[in-house]
């Protein structure tokens, strides 16, 4: 016999339930009894018991538990998963089996008063018995309970895990699985070489079973597959490109002294949106050779047909006499020149920014030395930094900039590290008392030239750190910052200090250089600009170059209306979009109105010739009257490419011009590499792969990240 307190626990058990179904059968409610004074019935296990319940339409005798209130009795509908897979059918009388509805085997179910229960038939799909479902058919080719395998380890099975009736099964697709893993590898550039370690095998298979495994070679195929249905995609929008196309080219090396030049384009497309895209990574066995880069731009307008459609070029190292003379011909050959050539050859701003900021920490080396060691002294120790941070406080330093180490491949860290210590100077020269370990301190003659280093660093980073924007900078931009840059440094020279004017003499050289190869481009973005046009270049010359300003402002106006010419004698074959809207625009004139036929039929169209006749001396080009209407108020932020957008109409053939102009990259490097000092360099791994395979990782990952975000249009940020 039970114990009382047993049966009330069983009873208190079925009270609960009854309160979730409406009835229970009486073979039920005797197992429930039975079960619970046992000690062996969970609510859990009442769920699957009442799993077996009778199906509606059956007359076997029920155990209704109502309340005063209830209605009419309603049978409960099944809630088993495994009633999606199969149906029970009368086999004879007090006899039903279960039927899968795949594969159409049947199952024992019931036979008089015993009911076999729901697990087999879990079974039969869980365990992949099921040939239909192994062969993919239905909809539900999925497991919802995971076999344990003890060679994945773990001291216990897993439980069994149920799927809720708003959470649909997914049926599993190894050629899915396999595409999400070749992404995963592209943009978070794991090694190919992952599919094949146990750690991932094993996490794959404790995810999916079915999951088969994958080599090496399987998944750089499927990379490579992504990467051609990118560049698929790719070459159709840039179909649609109505401007010219602007390249940077950028060489790294590699440790088996193989060059790798990555090409990058850069575009305003037809809405009026700047892109930068990286088109191809070539390999070239021998970097140094003249016709290194001649072979990989040639490589490049092949692949992505711009022969005719190429602007400018921008190399991340400046060109050799050699190399340049290599590399002309086949300009000349593959695009028209435009302006004589005078656009397509330019200097990367940031590696010439780079260059200058080697010549400052050279010239500053010692003194940098000392501060980098006062730092490490202060970061290395928590007990070192917290004396620091007390002596601060006492002292009242009014800085909120924290000290840190440089990383010396990264000239802006080294700065960032100077002017946080020049900051916090009085803190250093009062450590010793609280620290007589403390023995670094520099001079005050140390801290004056630390001082001075960085007057020369903060107007490079100011600039080169616009490069690093999410935003896509203009070239305009950069007219001011080099500008700027050469003033300062022009002054620079004049200064008593000789240390302030050797310096300043030798960064004067790069960036005169780099003025003189790109004034003009950069002075005619600036003459696109609504705000400036030509009264900023006026003003700007007449700074640098005092008396002769006006000989160099005459060559930028007269290379603006040069360039202007062409764009009218010129223009660009019709892309596949423009094409559409000219047919589009007539197939309209075919449906006027009778009148508007008869208006050009009968001497419009030689009315429109007398009046060019009559008004040819008077008629002034879109530039003219351009250049002549007054300046728009200067704001901080204004989107100039947005202005020509809306301009368009107004002006059809110089917004083309602009559009292009406004194009053109000022810096060939990433932006995660704007202030490196070293040049870059292909890691081992990607080095040993094929070539093919790099430029397929590389190229589709930027075009995944482009695919996944809009590039926005820059704001042009000015201040005097």
């Amino acid at each position: 016999m039970f114990a009382l307190d047993e049966l009330l626990e069983a009873v208190v058990l079925l009270y609960i339930y009854t309160h979730i179904h409406t009835y229970i059968s009486w073979t039920t409610f005797l197992k429930f009894l039975f079960l619970s004074a046992a000690g062996f019935t969970s609510m859990t296990e009442m769920t699957e018991i009442a799993d077996m319940e009778t199906i509606p339409g059956e007359s076997n005798n029920q155990l209704a538990l109502t309340t005063p209130e209830a209605h009419p009795i309603k049978r409960r509908k099944k809630k088993s998963m495994v009633w999606e897979y199969f149906t029970i059918e009368n086999v004879s009388a007090g006899c039903r089996r279960a039927y899968c509805k795949r594969c159409k085997q049947s199952f024992a179910y019931s036979t008089g008063s015993k009911v076999a229960g729901t697990s087999h038939l879990k079974r039969h799909i869980a365990k992949g018995t099921c040939r239909a479902l192994l062969r993919g058919q239905g909809q539900d080719n999925n497991q919802f309970i995971t076999p344990y395998n003890p060679k994945m380890g773990g001291s216990e099975p897993p439980k069994r895990r149920y799927r809720s009736p708003s959470s649909p099964f997914i049926p599993f697709d190894q050629d899915r699985c396999r595409h999400e893993i070749a992404r995963m590898i592209i943009m978070h550039e794991y090694p190919l070489h992952i599919v094949e370690h146990p750690g991932f095998i094993a996490f794959v298979q404790s995810l999916q079973p079915q999951f088969d495994k994958m080599s090496f070679n399987t998944v750089q195929g499927d990379c490579v597959a992504t990467y051609l249905r990118e560049k698929q995609s790719l070459m159709k929008f840039i179909e649609g490109i109505p401007g010219r196309f602007c390249l940077t080219l950028d060489m790294w090396s590699s440790n088996q002294t193989l060059g790798y030049v990555f090409i990058t384009g850069h575009f305003v497309d037809s809405d009026w949106k700047l892109h930068r895209q990286v088109f191809n990574v070539v390999m070239e066995p021998y970097p140094d050779s003249h016709s290194a880069l001649s072979h990989a731009i040639a490589a490049c307008l092949s692949d992505w047909s711009l022969e005719g459609k190429l602007f400018s070029l921008t190399f991340n190292h400046p060109l050799s006499e050699a190399g340049l003379e290599n590399l002309r011909p086949l300009l000349c050959v593959k695009n028209p020149l435009i302006l004589n050539g005078q656009l397509l050859i330019r200097n990367c701003i940031a590696r010439t920014m780079s260059s200058m900021a080697k010549d400052v920490l050279g010239a500053g080396q010692e003194i940098i030395k000392k501060i980098r060691d006062s730092v490490k002294y202060v970061k290395m120790s928590e007990s070192h930094d917290d004396k620091f941070i007390q002596v601060k406080n006492q002292l009242q330093v009014p800085s909120e900039k924290s000290l840190f180490l440089d990383n010396q491949t990264r000239w802006n860290t080294t700065y960032q590290m100077l002017a946080a210590a020049s900051e916090l100077k009085e803190v250093f020269d009062c450590l010793d008392t609280y620290d007589p370990d403390y023995k670094l301190a520099p001079s005050m003659e140390d801290w004056k030239l630390a001082e001075t280093l960085c007057s020369f660093l903060k107007p490079l980073f100011d600039a080169a750190s616009i490069l690093t924007t999410t935003t896509l900078p203009t070239i305009i931009t950069f007219f001011y910052e080099v500008w700027k840059i050469h003033v300062d440094l022009g002054r620079s020279i004049t200064s008593e200090d000789p240390f302030i004017s050797n310096l300043a003499k030798s960064m004067q050289e790069k960036i005169d250089k780099y003025w003189k190869d790109c004034s003009l481009v950069l002075a005619m973005a600036v003459v696109m600009d609504p705000r400036f046009k030509m009264k900023l270049v006026e003003f700007s010359f007449t700074k640098i170059y005092s008396e002769d300003a006006p000989t160099y402002i005459k060559t930028v106006d007269d290379g603006i209306h040069e360039l202007f010419l062409e764009y009218v004698a010129l223009p660009l074959p019709l892309t596949p979009t423009y094409a559409e809207e000219v047919n589009g625009a007539n197939n309209g004139k075919t449906n006027e109105s009778h009148y508007g036929n008869l208006l050009s039929d009968h001497g419009l169209t030689d009315f429109d010739v007398y009046i060019m006749e009559t008004n040819s001396q008077q008629m002034k080009s879109e530039l003219d009257q351009y250049l002549e209407e007054s300046l728009l108020p200067r704001v901080q932020e204004f989107d100039v490419v947005g202005w020509w957008k809306l301009n368009k109409m107004k002006y059809p053939t110089l917004s083309k011009m602009a559009r292009d102009i406004l194009s053109i990259p000022v810096s060939a490097a990433a932006p995660e590499s704007i202030f490196d000092i070293t040049d870059k360099q292909l890691d081992e791994y990607r080095s040993s792969l094929r070539p093919e395979t790099v430029e397929a990782l590389i190229c589709a990952k930027d075009w995944l990240h482009f695919g996944s975000s809009d590039v926005s249009n820059a704001l042009v940020k000015m201040e005097f």
